[in-house]
């Protein structure tokens, strides 16, 4: 299906960047080859197109000759190099800087560097998640739900998720917990594991939302619960049995209920943290039922990644998924605001696609 909505492909884009010099060579390269086919794939749908990468903690500088008002920035910065966690920071600075960009706001993306908040955020407006609670200390003793997962509170990426982080009993949940502390040095977050379907809920717009095909992580191949999770090594160590085994389903196999109450779920979740322009949502499905898991106001965009794929599956071509992006940020703009078409809604209406596999 072809999308329906006309974009202009005349706004000059800057596509930011991060490279940081202390990564390992292989990892440098890869970046630079996922940033290479994004700038190409804008040029094929017809943008002019500026990249900077950012190898620097001082923004402004490798900012210093691009011109506020002449381009909108593809916000691909993940964080300043040496700078954990620093998403935030980067978007602080595009804001004093004067520049347009992809994507959503500071407030936004540091509220959801905590887990912590995003589950209070969630419970106060009757959200459904899994049962949680945050422990500074070892002593879990007020715990009384398992099977239960324990995750470092402010991480992305699954760092901090192995199988062991599954924990069945209060023993392996005080020493899990104690893990934690002193692993990363912050909070664990202990919750219910919800030992059900994952899925990776892909989301874009503003006024009108839009929810892309969902993906599933297909967890079929493991018996052990302990193993049906996606672990950092599902995503970053090719070769391991969670990488390899692990496999991505889009578009998900979901009734028309099922659908219209994760679509209905997703969108209102988009909303109440004030996403922008785009983001990912993790939900799990166990007896019928959604549980959100985690938000990503800033989801990889690469190639590769679930919401590229998602919005493949959809009608967009790579570089016409960027475009879209660009289109939605234009009407912040101060030249080119309010040129750009209103994003489709499809709140009333299902996409249907072929059951297809892919990494």
């Amino acid at each position: 299906m072809a999308p329906s909505v006309l974009e202009r492909r005349d706004i000059p884009v800057l596509l930011l960047h991060n490279i940081d010099p202390g990564w390992p060579s292989e990892a440098i390269d890869e970046a630079l080859h996922d940033v290479a086919k994004l700038e190409t794939s804008l040029r094929d749908v017809g943008h002019s197109v500026e990249t900077v990468a950012v190898c620097g903690r001082d923004l402004a500088e490798s900012l210093r000759h691009a011109d506020p008002t002449s381009c909108i920035v593809l916000n691909w910065c993940e964080e300043l190099p040496g700078v954990p966690n620093s998403d935030g920071l980067v978007t602080r600075w595009l804001d004093r800087l004067g520049y347009t960009y992809t994507g959503s706001p500071s407030d936004v993306l540091d509220l959801c560097w905590d887990k912590g908040k995003i589950k209070k955020l969630l419970t106060d407006h009757g959200l459904p998640t899994p049962r949680w609670h945050v422990f500074e200390t070892s002593s879990a003793d007020t715990w009384n739900c398992y099977p239960s997962i324990v995750k470092p509170t402010r991480e992305h990426c699954s760092f901090g998720i192995t199988s062991e982080a599954v924990v069945m009993n209060s023993r392996e949940l005080s020493n899990r917990v104690d893990y934690i502390l002193k692993t990363f040095l912050q909070p664990a977050l202990v919750e219910e594991f919800i030992d059900g379907r994952e899925f990776h809920v892909s989301l874009w717009g503003n006024d009108e939302v839009q929810m892309l095909p969902p993906a599933e992580m297909d967890f079929s191949f493991f018996d052990d619960l302990r193993d049906r999770l996606c672990t950092y090594d599902s995503k970053f160590k090719p070769g391991s049995i969670h990488y390899e085994r692990i496999l991505l389903r889009l578009p998900a196999e979901l009734d028309d209920t099922e659908y219209d109450r994760l679509q209905r779920l997703s969108i209102e979740t988009y909303r109440v943290f004030r996403c922008r322009d785009y983001a990912r949502l993790d939900i799990r499905q166990r007896d019928g039922l959604f549980y959100i898991l985690d938000i990503n106001p800033n989801p990889d965009i690469s190639s590769e990644a679930s919401m590229a794929c998602a919005a493949e599956h959809a009608g967009y071509s790579y570089g016409a998924m960027g475009s879209y992006l660009i289109n939605l940020a234009s009407s912040r703009h101060p030249v080119f605001g309010g040129c750009s078409s209103r994003t489709r809604s499809s709140s009333t209406s299902r996409i249907f696609f072929d059951k297809s596999s892919i990494r």
